[in-house]
């Protein structure tokens, strides 16, 4: 991946700036202010405030319940959001809430649904000791996905959703924990939401862009998984920050548009609005 300081400086000023929340703007602990070396930084809000200042909106595009990221989007300026990874869009302040079902077709919500239908018990039943749920924001309401924490093969697991019938779903990698957790005999913890097919970060922003009107090149993405890397289609530009780099090219999802920030975490996010702003 090209290196995002250099590429961005050449780059059009984008109206809106996508950025994902954990392990991207967000340090360690979902704080905005840490640094992955457990210090402590302000760069991140200093780069918010700086993206306001001119007028270039920033919108979260997180796993997150759409309650979790309203919070943050609170903190943050944010006028709009996506949430759930694509699932639930969220524009003027709350004002309204649009769900995405993808693939599923019925009257529950998809998450109601997948429950019901006993795909997640499948889920954990196979692939034992590599998955589980993520506890407890797991157990937080959801309407369109649910959240696990392992290290599985995606195609494999895809595979398994197929021959019991549950072709309407999909994992999808939502980024590294950096932590080892108890009962998982993995090398790598990742993040992982079970979704209807169709439901991504990517056709979040790509619907939220036709809602408000936005070209391509007229935006920019932030993040640090192969789900925030597969924004590359919907906007001129992905920077992934440091610390999810080698994830982002393990999977193969790195297209010509994604970059690569020296900085981890907020750090890299600030970085990009450097770039960006001159």
């Amino acid at each position: 991946m090209r290196a995002a300081r250099e590429a961005l400086r050449e780059a059009p000023r984008p109206r809106v700036v996508y950025t994902d929340l954990d392990g991207t703007l967000l340090g360690p602990g979902g704080s905005l202010f840490a640094r992955s070396d457990g210090g402590v930084s302000g760069e991140a809000a200093a780069a918010l405030a700086s993206l306001h200042e001119v007028g270039i909106s920033v919108v979260p595009v997180s796993g997150r319940t759409g309650d979790q990221v309203w919070e943050v989007s609170r903190v943050i300026g944010a006028i709009d959001y996506v949430s759930e990874m694509g699932g639930v869009l969220s524009f003027d302040r709350d004002a309204e809430r649009v769900r995405r079902d993808g693939a599923y077709r019925g009257r529950a919500t998809p998450h109601d649904a997948m429950l019901e239908a006993g795909a997640p018990g499948l889920l954990l039943d196979a692939f034992a000791g590599r998955l589980e749920p993520h506890a407890p924001w797991a157990f937080l309401p959801r309407v369109c996905s649910m959240l696990f924490r392992g290290q599985v093969d995606l195609a494999q697991v895809d595979a398994t959703l197929e021959e019991a019938g549950y072709g309407w779903l999909t994992l999808l990698d939502n980024g590294v924990i950096p932590r080892p957790f108890r009962g998982l005999e993995v090398e790598e913890v990742h993040a992982y939401h079970l979704l209807p097919r169709g439901v991504t970060k990517a056709t979040g922003v790509a619907a939220h862009r036709e809602r408000r009107g936005l070209g391509v090149d007229e935006c920019l993405a932030v993040g640090d998984s192969p789900s925030d890397a597969a924004l590359a289609g919907e906007v001129g530009a992905v920077a992934i920050v440091a610390n999810g780099r080698a994830s982002v090219e393990s999977s193969g999802s790195a297209a010509d548009n994604v970059l690569a920030t020296d900085g981890s975490h907020g750090a890299g996010f600030a970085e990009v609005v450097r770039a960006l702003l001159g």
